[in-house]
């Protein structure tokens, strides 16, 4: 049976090393921890006060920026990264997310279910469903 030295020693934070021709090489994607996805579900679940649109804006960059690290597991972005992330490829900001995404568990399903509040607000404020 494990102890708690065997489970809290442990590196269990997957990570893949995935090709980014666009910058001209490749960059390591991790697992989130579970503080980090806790952290990104948060932000997509701000009160209701919060302007649907911004909850989903760049949540891809979002993604990119607590998933991408160093050779060492050590962020290569901050937070204050994530609007000139935002401004870059959205074909690499989309394959990087879909490894982060892969690799910390999050299924299709469970970014769905974050962002169905910001789209039925959008769709009832608007009628279109676009921001």
């Amino acid at each position: 049976m494990l102890s708690r030295d065997d489970i809290l020693g442990s590196d269990d934070l997957a990570r893949e090393l995935v090709e980014t021709p666009e910058w001209g090489g490749e960059v390591y994607v991790r697992c989130l921890t579970g503080a980090e996805r806790d952290r990104f579900e948060a932000d997509m679940l701000q009160d209701e006060e919060t302007d649907s649109r911004k909850r989903f804006y760049n949540l891809r960059a979002r993604l990119v920026v607590l998933a991408v690290c160093d050779d060492h597991n050590l962020p290569l972005f901050m937070l204050n990264d994530v609007e000139a992330l935002g401004r870059k490829s959205a074909k690499v900001l989309d394959r990087l997310f879909s490894v982060a995404q892969r690799l910390s568990g999050m299924t299709k399903e469970d970014v769905e279910a974050l962002t169905k509040n910001s789209v039925t607000t959008l769709d009832d404020a608007s009628g279109s469903g676009l921001p």
